[in-house]
């Protein structure tokens, strides 16, 4: 955008090296995905090993060369590396190569402006954006008057490229305060919520899970899904009824990845905010990778470093229509609470489990047992009837309903407020053995 660089190919060569340094080296598969995603065509994957990168083009020399044989054989417009890289090393790589170099954050940068959808997307995608271009700002515009020294040679005052990063620091600063206002607007809203004492449930995971699959087959929504990496930036935010609770609100996120870029994880703060800010969390998890557990990590890290570490979990093993034998089912500890649950959100195998296990974890405050309302209550008994709360009903002989009831007690409160009425007027007793039958005898 600000500095002039070989223009980008469809086809592309991909690198990836083995270094021995690394204490958690990134995973080749997982690159190739990343580079799929992002529209490219990868015609060539060269792997190397080192102790550690050269400090000019990061790669040795050997293999620069063996890149460029590559590159000059193929016709390779695009070079993507498998790590990051400093300013100086794409710059160096890219004057040998005569094409565009792009490491794995930028790689992850240009995904992530293809999926952006929303006005908020766009704006944490392009924050991200020119803070990473910032440190690559060099050798632009210069065919432009620059400062020089000597009587008519004396430029403007200011060099294209100080205009640029000045220009930078403007745009940032811009969409930084414009970031604050989306924060300011969402923390209103999980107030409003908290108020109301409104459950939150944030699906997290590692990208193409199958979170935004899940999402939809539970709320009837129709956010993007497909078979992809970082399908899914903007959050979306759904409420769904659960028995015995009431009304929940789901929150689709952003998929994590292993080692995601500090930069995004900051720009894209205002949404994964909705994650550390959760009632509880649905981790999804890709039941078929080979790197499961790996995976499972890679997830929980991000969520330690967002601050959503302590938030209560419920892991949700996804795709079990890819595993041979494996039938939908409830894990649970040995109290009894559900850990993990086994379902296919594509053919929606075990879907129906996930509600019987958000009613247990979530109705931890629920209203339930008998209340007695007599003739002149008859417009309160309309409205718990509307708002689902009636289990059972029993008609005494002198006319009164006698009702079984279960609801969170936020929703008790608010029908008893919209009704005139106070707590101690309408009393709820606890469900005992054959309750219903003894309260319905004469006298």
């Amino acid at each position: 955008m600000f500095f002039d660089r070989p223009e980008s190919g469809e086809l592309s060569v991909l690198v990836h090296l083995n270094l021995s340094s690394e204490r958690e080296p990134e995973d080749p598969r997982e690159f190739e995905e990343l580079a799929i995603s992002a529209g490219g065509d990868p015609i060539a994957f060269i792997t190397g090993s080192r102790d550690v990168p050269t400090a000019k083009f990061f790669v040795g020399t050997g293999k620069l060369e063996e890149i460029k044989q590559e590159v000059d054989s193929s016709g390779a417009g695009l070079v993507i590396f498998n790590h990051n890289l400093t300013p100086s090393q794409e710059r160096n790589i890219e004057h040998v190569l005569s094409c565009r170099v792009l490491d794995r954050t930028g790689l992850i940068l240009d995904i992530f402006a293809q999926r952006a959808q929303t006005h908020e997307g766009k704006l944490q995608v392009e924050l991200a954006q020119l803070e990473h271009m910032s440190t690559r700002l060099i050798r632009g515009w210069t065919h432009l008057e620059r400062q020089k020294g000597g009587i008519g040679l004396r430029g403007p005052g200011e060099t294209q490229l100080e205009t640029d990063r000045r220009l930078l620091r403007v745009r940032i600063k811009s969409i930084l305060k414009r970031l604050a206002k989306v924060r300011v607007q969402r923390e209103q809203g999980r107030r409003s919520r908290r108020r109301a004492e409104v459950p939150t449930v944030s699906l997290v995971g590692y990208t193409n899970a199958g979170k935004s699959t899940l999402f939809n087959r539970l709320t009837g929504a129709d956010v993007y899904a497909a078979d992809q990496l970082f399908a899914t930036l903007d959050p979306t935010m759904r409420a769904f009824k659960v028995p015995e609770v009431g009304s929940v609100i789901f929150a689709d996120t952003v998929g994590f990845i292993s080692h995601l870029p500090h930069k995004l994880v900051e720009a894209f703060r205002a949404t994964l905010d909705e994650a550390s800010n959760a009632t509880l969390l649905l981790h999804i998890i890709d039941a078929s990778a080979e790197q499961r557990l790996e995976n499972v990590e890679r997830v929980d890290e991000v969520l330690n470093e967002i601050g959503a570490g302590d938030i209560p979990v419920l892991k949700i093993y996804n795709k079990i229509d890819l595993l041979d034998g494996v039938a939908p089912r409830i894990e649970r500890n040995g109290d009894g609470k559900p850990l993990a649950i086994w379902l296919s959100a594509q053919d929606g195998r075990g879907v129906d489990l996930l509600p019987l296990a958000l009613r247990e974890l979530l109705s931890h405050d629920q209203i339930q047992g008998l209340c007695t309302l007599g003739h002149e209550l008859a417009r309160f008994r309309a409205q718990l009837f509307q708002a689902g709360a009636v289990l059972d009903e029993t008609v005494r002989d002198d006319g009164a309903s006698l009702l079984e009831v279960s609801l969170p007690r936020v929703e008790w409160l608010r029908l008893l407020k919209a009704a005139g009425l106070r707590s101690e007027q309408v009393l709820v007793q606890p469900v005992g053995p054959d309750a219903m039958e003894q309260s319905t005898l004469p006298g």
